[in-house]
């Protein structure tokens, strides 16, 4: 029976490893700076060269990319999953909130879940940490600015893909921030223009998903999370749908002081 021999295992190749998973489980962010060289080089216990080759081999897959004079950056395109031309045809489409909601809804639920069972204590302080600011915009009563409301928001839900430790899920949900928090600027401007009761109601609803992930409730932190996304979609349907009333309202109006009494309106 012939063996070869094994082979060792080169130096680069486990700094390319260990930097790839630090990119995979989102320690490294899109756009974020990597160390600076020699400092990277102590961290890791390895000879410059060898980082400097584990380096360009990422620069070669696309992982990284490096800038004159500015060092070396993980990919900002990784996990991105739109464009920004699609981003834009998105935003004013009634039918495309909808359908993000209802993608939100799938992928949070399951998220919440894996983060009642999976989260860690420095997850549960970052967490925390973003429920608190989140629930401080709400306590704030400022609903004019909903921009700072929205990105509270986003960050609060993208905790808890960071929580769930599915690198699949929280790429996803990463790729979906930019988009993600138009979307919540939206919804919430939709619903606090159809009921006053909503930011109390929010408030609870955030008040609960988090307790229960913190409790490692996970069934209760999946059917929250649900709840509070179908929330999102029951108001964005009404918001819609009285929209659409007032448009029609708005037609008759028109149509009927062209009229003359007695006689249908002329068409243009």
């Amino acid at each position: 029976m012939n063996m070869g021999k094994i082979a060792p295992k080169r130096l680069a190749d486990s700094i390319v490893e260990e930097l790839e998973n630090m990119i995979l489980e989102g320690t490294l962010q899109p756009g974020e700076r990597l160390p600076a060289e020699r400092t990277l080089a102590e961290r890791f216990g390895v000879s410059r060269p060898s980082l400097r080759e584990a380096v360009q081999r990422l620069a070669t897959k696309g992982l990284l990319v490096s800038r004159q004079g500015g060092g070396h950056f993980v990919a900002e395109s990784l996990g991105s999953s739109f464009t920004d031309p699609l981003i834009a045809l998105l935003e004013g489409r009634p039918d495309a909130q909808r359908d993000l909601l209802e993608y939100r809804r799938t992928l949070e639920a399951d998220c919440a879940y894996y983060a009642a069972l999976r989260a860690t204590a420095v997850d549960k302080t970052h967490l925390k940490a973003a429920y608190e600011t989140l629930h401080a915009c709400y306590a704030s009563g400022n609903s004019s600015d909903l921009g700072e409301e929205g990105s509270a928001d986003a960050r609060f839900h993208l905790a808890i893909a960071e929580a769930s430790h599915n690198v699949v899920l929280l790429h996803t949900i990463r790729g979906l921030f930019s988009l993600l928090k138009t979307n919540v600027v939206a919804n919430i401007g939709d619903m606090y223009a159809r009921d006053r009761k909503t930011r109390s109601e929010l408030m609870e609803q955030h008040r609960l998903l988090f307790e229960a992930i913190i409790e490692g409730r996970a069934d209760d932190a999946r059917h929250f999370a649900g709840h509070h996304i179908q929330y999102a979609l029951q108001a964005l349907s009404e918001q819609n749908e009285s929209d659409r009333r007032l448009e029609r309202s708005l037609r008759r109006n028109s149509q009927g002081t062209t009229a003359i009494p007695g006689k249908p309106a002329r068409e243009h």
